[in-house]
Parts: C-alpha cells; sequence; structure tokens
C-alpha cells in the first residue's frame, strides 16, 4: 500500500434479509490532479484513484470512475439491500497501478 492511503470502511454488522443498509467509504489519498505545478515551474503528475468498486458475494453493487476533479480523500455513501449473510469487498484503483482492499462482513439474522 502507498504511504499514507488508507480505506476506511463502515457497514453495520448485522441486518435483516432483505434490509437496505448504507455503506460509508472514505480513502485516504491526495488526489493530484495533474494541473498543477510545483515551485520549479514543473507539471506535478496525475496521481489519483480513478475507480472505485464494491462487491456482495461476487455480485457487483457499485462501480465508480473517478475523474482529476474529484476531491483529496474521496469519500462515498450509498445504500445496498441484503439478501443473505455474506462479505462486501471494496476496491480503488490507483493511476500509479496499486489496489487498495478492504473486506467487511454482514450476518443477516
Amino acid at each position: 500500500m502507498a504511504k499514507g492511503v488508507k480505506p476506511r470502511v463502515k457497514v453495520p454488522k448485522t441486518a435483516s434479509a432483505g434490509e437496505t443498509i448504507t455503506i460509508k467509504t472514505l480513502i485516504s489519498h491526495k488526489m493530484e490532479s495533474g494541473q498543477r505545478k510545483d515551485s520549479d515551474g514543473n507539471a506535478i503528475p496525475r496521481s489519483i484513484i480513478n475507480r472505485f468498486t464494491a462487491d456482495f458475494n461476487g455480485e457487483n453493487v457499485i462501480d465508480v470512475t473517478l475523474e482529476p476533479a474529484i476531491s483529496t480523500n474521496p469519500y462515498f455513501q450509498f445504500d445496498s439491500v441484503v439478501p443473505e449473510s455474506g462479505d462486501f469487498k471494496f476496491t480503488w484503483y490507483d493511476d500509479d497501478g496499486s489496489v487498495y482492499e478492504e473486506t467487511k462482513s454482514i450476518k443477516v439474522g
């Protein structure tokens, strides 16, 4: 994992079958757009999280393409229906080829 890049995810630990839950994610990332220059006038290379996905038990829930105008430390909040117990897998893709993953389990009772 690149220095200073840390994903955080909040998923309820339990839910009822068919319940809609709210999921919150945040990844600490500087999100350099490639439009700024350093103190010597050289362009600072683009370095952003360019894609975010979330899957539940292998089925895609959300797939977002990010552009350079996205803010530092991208935050997503979205709803998902939970049909059964299982795992949410969250994946962030970085311009430099790095992939950051986090998995959270939820129990349906």
